[in-house]
């Protein structure tokens, strides 16, 4: 079975002269996540461009697929195979490495590598993995009909075809049935009148060419039998058309096609690419479409997904999860190993971290909330609720708009997880800010071990600690704040009574003490912090902090 294993691109589109490798994993899925308009569709495309409906050779890029509109820069799509065989015109196979889509000099080139050299490629070496590409409008029409020798529904009616005539008995079996049915047509007076004065017609018109043109109705394709099926959506025992039914439902369709597909033809290889699968989906039943993917690349199905839900991201195949940054102007990809992941942890403190644990460990603390950071420019790690609802709403006042800006404040429940999704998260290259407070030390943390081990790993000297997890002040730094005793009682002490004031407010709307973090966050969208007063001072260096990661 020729199986994808690497996935290099080059000067395409977002993706510089800086080679984005990709590296498929196995039984799992390819999940590209990451900032809106960082280039995980540009990846997408670049693998259809190369295995999808179109023959590769016949692409003539237009100017915007070259990076930076530059078309005088050559682009290089190459796709690494197992198993893949160059098949000669005579049938005869040799070892092949993978597929190359080149344009440059204005020609394009598209060619199987071998062991040694490069051969021009053909259908029957490009057959061997076969791609069905599920773009956001969700219109699998084309992708199932006969538009092309290279739609899905193409290759596999061709496949049934093939099977179908080995046989010469089931052959002129099905050649007398469709008979009958063109006999039955004939019977319609209408019909049989209009097909014979075609023919009349043809032949009179064709009398002084040498080849004379004619035509017939014909119930079959006798070079493929199978074009006279099609796959059509049904509600109950109603056809429907594709337009008829969801987007949701076609992707339904798709994935089952993929998984029938793939216990059909298990000799050769299948990549499902779906953008954003999350797309006009409920969140349970993202919930359920992510759990499906995951079954069907466990299946033998190699998919890529490009998404923005934490749905479809699963710690325990992070090595196919693959972080989408663009940085001054060019995409660029993070995807790690468990044991780069582990690695990482190491290096920065945490020396009980090792390959074959780190991804159990993370998976068993990771929540939907906390994975979205994988899709933020930036990450605010805060202790909890509170912090996570209050903050955006006092930097907001001073300029600072985390939605808009593509920041992430995520709550990690508790101040001892602060330094682990602080590695995960600069694991993958994604800037992260810090924020606690030292009310841990009467509680969980009264030797501040944990507060600690999170200030060593951004880098912080013995000495610093000391101070930071002793302060009762608000302490705003370049990589972390720590709000002092605990976050109300620094901003009672920054705003005075207003805060109070509002914090009774609250009370009138059914928020107590039990609602601590509504009640933050309703102080927070309702207290006025005028210009140069010392919480908008406060709030301003802490925006400009954030900013500066």
């Amino acid at each position: 079975m020729a199986k994808i294993k690497y996935i290099h691109i080059t000067n395409y589109r977002s993706i510089g002269d800086e080679t984005v490798v990709l590296r498929m994993p196995d039984d799992a899925p390819l999940v590209l996540v990451g900032p809106n308009n960082a280039g995980k569709s540009n990846i997408a495309t670049a693998v259809d461009l190369v295995l999808g409906e179109r023959w590769p050779g016949n692409d003539d890029p237009q100017d915007h697929e070259f990076h930076n509109r530059d078309t005088s820069v050559p682009i290089s799509i190459e796709i690494e195979f197992d198993g893949l065989d160059y098949i000669d015109y005579r049938g005869n196979a040799q070892p092949a490495t993978g597929l190359v889509w080149r344009r440059d000099e204005g020609k394009t080139d598209f060619s199987v590598r071998l062991a040694v050299g490069e051969r021009r490629a053909n259908n029957d070496t490009r057959g061997q993995c076969t791609s069905m590409y599920i773009s956001p409008d969700r219109n699998l029409s084309r992708d199932l009909s006969y538009a092309s020798r290279y739609t899905l529904l193409s290759k596999l009616m061709r496949r049934f075809h093939s099977a179908l005539v080995s046989d010469d008995n089931r052959r002129e079996r099905l050649r007398t049935k469709f008979h009958e049915v063109e006999e039955i047509f004939d019977e319609v007076e209408e019909f049989n009148e209009f097909s014979n004065n075609l023919q009349r017609e043809l032949a009179s018109f064709s009398e002084n060419i040498e080849y004379r043109l004619g035509v017939d109705f014909s119930a079959y394709d006798p070079s493929n039998y199978f074009h006279a099926l099609h796959i059509r959506p049904k509600q109950g025992e109603e056809a429907r058309s594709f337009d008829e039914i969801g987007t949701g439902q076609q992707q339904l369709l798709a994935l089952s096609l993929a998984r029938a597909y793939a216990e059909a033809f298990h000799e050769d290889g299948l990549l499902l690419i779906i953008e954003e699968p999350e797309a006009h989906l409920h969140p349970l039943a993202q919930h359920w479409l992510a759990q499906k993917v995951r079954e069907l690349a466990a299946a033998g199905v190699q998919v890529i997904v490009t998404t923005h839900s934490p749905e479809f991201v699963n710690i325990l195949g992070a090595e196919g999860i693959v972080v989408v940054q663009k940085i001054e102007g060019d995409t660029r990809v993070t995807q790690l190993s468990s044991a780069k992941l582990a690695q990482h942890c190491v290096n920065t403190g945490a020396p009980q971290a090792a390959a074959r644990n780190i991804l159990p460990f993370y998976a068993a603390a990771a929540t939907s909330d906390i994975l979205s950071g994988l899709f933020a420019r930036k990450v605010v790690l805060v202790e909890g609720t509170t912090e996570a609802l209050a903050l955006p709403a006092y930097c907001r006042q001073v300029g600072l708009d985390f939605t808009r800006d593509g920041i992430a404040v995520i709550p990690v429940h508790g101040v001892g997880n602060l330094a682990k999704w602080w590695r995960f998260f600069t694991a993958y290259d994604i800037p992260t800010y810090v924020t606690f407070d030292n009310d841990a030390a009467k509680g969980d943390d009264p030797q501040g071990f944990k507060r600690k081990d999170v200030l060593g790993a951004l880098g912080i000297d013995s000495r610093n600690m000391e101070y930071l997890t002793s302060v009762n002040d608000w302490i705003i730094g370049t990589k972390c704040s720590v709000f002092g005793n605990d976050f109300e009682t620094a901003l009672r002490a920054l705003f005075g009574g207003a805060y109070r004031d509002l914090e009774q407010e609250a009370s009138n709307y059914g928020l107590d003490k039990r609602s601590k973090p509504l009640v933050a966050r309703y102080v927070a969208e309702n207290i006025e912090m005028p210009l140069e007063s010392p919480a908008y001072e406060k709030f301003r260096e802490f925006s400009e902090r954030v900013r500066a990661l």
